[in-house]
Formats: C-alpha cells, structure tokens, sequence
C-alpha cells in the first residue's frame, strides 16, 4: 500500500502565509511526479503546482508569484509554499505523486492524499 499525508493547512487571514506538505509512505519503488491541486466548495478540482522527478516545475497562473512548489527526495516529500493568501485560495488542498509501487507489477500509478484545509478570511 501507498500513503500520501498532507499537513499544515489552518486559518490564515488575508496576506498571510502556510507551508504545506505531503509525506509518500509504504511500498514505493520510485516516484515521478508530485503535485498540489486543491477543490473549493462548488467548484471543481484545479491543479495548483507540480514538480517532477527531475525537478521541473509548473505552477498555475492563479498562484504564481505567490506560491512555490519543493521537494525532498531523499524523504518523499513535497512542499507548497503559499504566500499572500487571498480568500479565493480557501479551498481543500490535495496531495497527488505518479507511484511506481515496490511490487511485481510496478505499473506507474497515481495516489492521492485526504486534503488538508486552507481558510483564508478576516
């Protein structure tokens, strides 16, 4: 099995800042890419940043400038850096990574993490 975890979302209030992350754990030969995506409420799912494997980065129009998107290897590891948070950031913060599982079939597969929650109001 394979786990994503992600944390640090909360309240802020309006030009404030969070760091998030995501842990990858469990039966994990390799990793290609993660991302951040996040889902607000009656909308659907919008992709915020990604990185991959080798390190390139993507970022949506919506958030550059403000928000920045890390990794730790070694750790399985992703980091989203958001600042100057606007209101119309809130919204549940998913963590994705393209897995190839540590088993015999290692077929590339995509998980996702249970969100965390970003709120960002006066």
């Amino acid at each position: 099995q394979v786990q994503l975890v992600e944390s640090g979302g909360g309240l802020v209030q309006p030009g404030g800042s969070l760091r998030l992350s995501c842990v990858a754990s469990g039966s994990i030969f390799s990793i290609r890419s993660m991302r951040w995506g996040r889902q607000a409420p009656g909308k659907g799912r919008e992709l915020v940043a990604s990185i991959s494997s080798g390190g390139y980065v993507t970022v949506a129009d919506s958030v550059k400038g403000r928000f920045a998107i890390s990794r730790d290897y070694a750790k399985n590891t992703v980091f989203l850096q958001m600042n100057s948070l606007k209101p119309d950031d809130t919204a549940v913060y998913y963590c994705n990574a393209d897995v190839i599982p540590r088993d015999a079939q290692r077929i590339l597969t995509a998980y996702w993490g249970q969100g965390t929650q970003v709120t960002v109001s006066s």
